[in-house]
C-alpha cells in the first residue's frame, strides 16, 4: 500500500509542472488577446464599452431614499398617534386591498389610541373563516379583537393570479425588511445617531417615486412601472397605489401623495415594531443604570486599592 501512495504522490509532482505550463501559456496568450483587443475582451467579460455609449451594470437602487424627520426617529422618539391613525386609514383603504399584515391583530390597534369599542367595530367590518362547526364544516363570522388581519386573497397563486403574476408582500414586517444600505462611512454614524428608519424612508420614496421618465438606456417590461427608488430593479409589478384626495381626513391634514405616503410609511414601522418606544425608554434607563455602575466600581477600586503602593 506504501508503494501505491508512494507512486501516486510521484505521478501528481510529475503532472503538475505540465499542468502549470500550460496554464501559463494560456494566461500569456490571453493577455496578449486583451493588449492586441481591449475593447474585445470587456466585451467578452460580460461589460459593454463605454465607447457605445452605455453605462456599467447599474446598482439598484437608482436614486437612494432621502433620510426623512420621524417622530419616532432618535433615542427619544415617540409615535404621533394621529399620523399612525392616518396611516392606519391608508392601509385599510389603499394597501389592504392588495397587501396583507398577517402578524398584526385587531386588538394590537388599542396602542394607536383606539377604544375597546372601536377595535371592535373595525374588527367586524372584516370576514375571518372558522372552524370546523359540529358537522365539521369551516365557516366564516365576522372577525373579533382577537383575530388577525385577513389576507386579501386566499392562497398566494391567486395573489400572483391577480397582479400580473407578482406576489404582493406581506406588511407585517415590511418597514424592517426593506431597507436600502447606507454605505460608509454613514452607516458608521448611524450607530450613534441610533438611525434606525431606513425601511420608512425607503416606503415613502418608493410611493412617491412614480411619474418619473426612464432615462433612454433603461429598458421597462411590459406590465411593469418604471421607480427609481425600487430596491430590485428599475421598474416593478405595482402600479402607482395612491394619489391625491383618495383617502379622506377628517381632521384637516393635506390629502397629498407625499402625505399619505409619510403616515402609512409611520404606520407601518409601528405594525413592524410596536413596541419601539417602550424599547428605547428601556434603553436608555440600561445606559444610565450601566454609567453610574461604572463611576461606583471605580470608586470602590479606588477605596480598596488606595492602601497599596503601586
Amino acid at each position: 500500500m506504501k508503494k501505491m501512495h508512494l507512486a501516486i504522490v510521484a505521478t501528481c509532482l510529475m503532472v503538475m509542472p505540465v499542468g502549470m505550463a500550460s496554464a501559463q501559456e494560456q494566461t500569456m496568450e490571453n493577455g496578449a488577446s486583451i493588449e492586441s483587443n481591449p475593447d474585445q475582451a470587456v466585451e467578452d467579460a460580460g461589460v459593454i464599452s463605454a465607447e457605445e455609449g452605455h453605462a456599467e451594470t447599474p446598482h439598484y437602487p437608482l436614486k437612494h431614499p432621502h433620510e426623512m424627520d420621524w417622530s419616532f426617529a432618535g433615542p427619544f422618539g415617540k409615535w404621533d398617534l394621529g399620523q399612525l391613525q392616518r396611516g392606519f386609514k391608508v392601509y385599510k383603504e389603499v394597501c389592504a386591498a392588495c397587501h396583507s399584515m398577517n402578524l398584526v391583530a385587531f386588538r394590537n390597534l388599542e396602542a394607536l389610541g383606539y377604544s375597546e369599542e372601536q377595535v371592535s367595530a373595525i374588527a367586524a367590518e372584516y370576514t375571518v373563516t372558522d372552524g370546523p362547526d359540529a358537522s365539521g364544516e369551516m365557516f366564516d363570522r365576522p372577525a373579533t379583537g382577537s383575530d388577525y388581519f385577513p389576507a386579501p386573497y386566499p392562497n398566494p397563486e391567486a395573489a400572483a393570479a391577480s397582479n400580473n403574476g407578482a406576489v404582493p408582500p406581506d406588511f407585517s414586517l415590511i418597514a424592517k425588511a426593506r431597507a436600502v444600505e447606507r454605505g460608509f462611512p454613514t452607516f458608521v454614524f448611524d450607530l450613534f445617531s441610533q438611525y434606525q428608519e431606513a425601511g420608512p424612508d425607503y416606503i415613502h420614496a418608493l410611493l412617491t417615486g412614480y411619474g418619473e421618465e426612464p432615462p433612454a438606456h433603461v429598458t421597462i417590461l411590459d406590465g411593469t412601472y418604471y421607480n427609481p427608488y425600487f430596491i430590485s430593479g428599475p421598474a416593478l409589478a405595482m402600479p402607482q397605489p395612491i394619489y391625491d384626495d383618495q383617502v379622506d381626513y377628517p381632521d384637516g391634514t393635506p390629502q397629498t401623495v407625499d402625505q399619505y405616503s409619510r403616515d402609512v410609511s409611520a404606520f407601518l414601522m409601528w405594525a413592524a415594531e410596536p413596541h419601539l418606544v417602550e424599547r428605547k425608554a428601556t434603553g436608555f434607563i440600561t445606559m444610565i443604570f450601566l454609567i453610574i455602575f461604572a463611576v461606583l466600581m471605580f470608586l470602590v477600586k479606588r477605596r480598596v486599592w488606595s492602601g497599596f503602593a503601586h
